[in-house]
């Protein structure tokens, strides 16, 4: 039957799955390492949107920034100020998760995939410590390649970005987060930095975190994939699970397990967290679940100084294309459900410039994180993409939120969006009422 043909059905993917069986689930394997996945908006396989396109809009792209007419804040400013404020008197500075910063702005996690030419988590972590916001260093990077002190030998991975953040940043500002993935807890992670003189800096200035990574935005409820190579493979097989799935024999898949967690699960971790490490910051890392809502409020009322949302458009190293494109609620509705924060509230998912920023932080976000995007700025320039971006994103930040009349970012709320779905407010009374 090779002329067999299925009017309006996938065929083609079809066939390709009856050709390299579980290898299709994945990307292709060798573009591993070079291409970044979890871009893509909602609508399903086989659809444009599924495609990959990383600009196609969103729930959080359709909304409209709508300022008003009247803008009684303005005029406060101006009385303040004895003159007509402008955008540059929009104050971004704030407080991430516990730590001051010069932008409602953070570093999202890098873990152990070193993605594009080297390790770009050294350079950006150089970078956000110029532009003076908090850095999340990710998981697996201590199980993947260990932890070595700085002390006459090079320098692990996890130690190198530590040390090129810390180096860097000024006085007073920024923070370094580490995740703890279950794996990450066998190599007692949190341990190691928490003791190891070269961190003491930042740790007893109260610049050091630790965040708890229950879930990730592109792939809920799994736990890290990468690609590695067999004698990697071989390497870490007694700390992960090593699968031959991809169809290729010189690269394997390594999987991280995602961890076990209830409420009380997580309420036990905080207390842990802050009685074994005082002087470090809580975060929990949650994925976009369909009760993020009352994950986020567990987490703030066991006392976390910050919890982190992916939307599923957060980016990855790796992960299964069903995830990638069926599993889990985009950034726009996860800001939904949560609604008025109970405490910081830190999301991440396609956030590349000052327009979406700007909504998230209208939907209750305190900051917003920068990952894939920051990994292509790096990318382009070790020395200052990053800078630049951010710039960029900072100067539209600040245009915005004049335009809707205010002069910080704290003060932004859901009333500054419109879209078609809500209900247009109820004109008021004339001057004077009614004729």
């Amino acid at each position: 039957m090779s002329g067999l043909r299925a009017a309006g059905f996938p065929e083609r993917a079809v066939r390709a799955r009856a050709r390299a069986g579980t290898a299709e689930v994945f990307p292709e394997a060798g573009t591993y390492g070079a291409e970044l996945y979890g871009a893509q908006a909602p609508g399903g396989p086989g659809t444009p949107e599924a495609a990959g396109a990383p600009d196609a809009p969103d729930a959080l792209d359709a909304l409209r920034i709508a300022p008003p007419v009247f803008m009684p804040r303005r005029l406060e400013k101006l009385i303040e100020l004895g003159r007509e404020p402008s955008y540059e008197d929009v104050d971004l500075h704030t407080a991430v998760g516990g730590f001051a910063a010069e932008l409602p702005l953070y570093l999202s996690a890098f873990g152990s995939t070193r993605a594009g030419s080297g390790d770009l988590g050294v350079a950006a972590g150089r970078q956000a410590a110029r532009l003076g916001i908090p850095m999340v260093i990710g998981e697996n990077m201590v199980p993947v390649h260990g932890y070595r002190r700085g002390d006459g030998a090079a320098r692990s991975a996890l130690l190198a970005r530590v040390a090129a953040y810390a180096e860097t940043v000024a006085d007073g500002v920024g923070g370094v987060v580490v995740q703890q993935s279950t794996e990450d807890a066998d190599s007692e992670v949190w341990n190691l930095l928490y003791s190891d003189p070269g961190t003491r800096p930042l740790r007893d200035s109260g610049r050091l975190g630790f965040e708890l990574k229950v879930g990730q935005g592109a792939k809920p409820g799994l736990g890290g994939m990468t690609v590695v190579g067999a004698a990697e493979a071989e390497r870490l097989a007694g700390q992960f699970a090593v699968r031959d799935l991809l169809g290729d024999p010189g690269r394997r898949l390594r999987c991280a397990t995602p961890g076990t967690f209830t409420e009380e699960i997580v309420r036990q971790q905080l207390r842990f967290m802050r009685n074994n490490f005082p002087l470090a910051r809580t975060w929990v890392k949650f994925h976009p679940g369909r009760d993020i809502a009352h994950a986020a409020a567990t987490a703030w009322a066991a006392g976390a100084d910050a919890v982190t949302v992916d939307g599923a458009e957060g980016g990855t190293g790796w992960a299964p294309r069903v995830f990638l494109e069926q599993v889990g609620l985009p950034l726009g509705e996860t800001l939904r459900r949560i609604g008025r924060p109970d405490g910081d509230l830190l999301a991440t998912g396609r956030i590349w410039e000052g327009g979406r920023a700007v909504r998230a932080l209208a939907l209750g976000a305190t900051a917003v994180g920068l990952g894939r995007a920051a990994l292509l700025a790096v990318d382009e320039d070790r020395q200052a993409g990053l800078v630049r971006l951010v710039e960029a994103l900072a100067l539209e930040t600040r245009l915005l939120v004049s335009a809707l009349g205010k002069y910080r970012a704290a003060d932004l709320g859901p009333e500054d969006l419109w879209s078609p779905d809500l209900p247009v407010p109820a004109p008021p009374l004339p001057v004077g009422g009614l004729s």
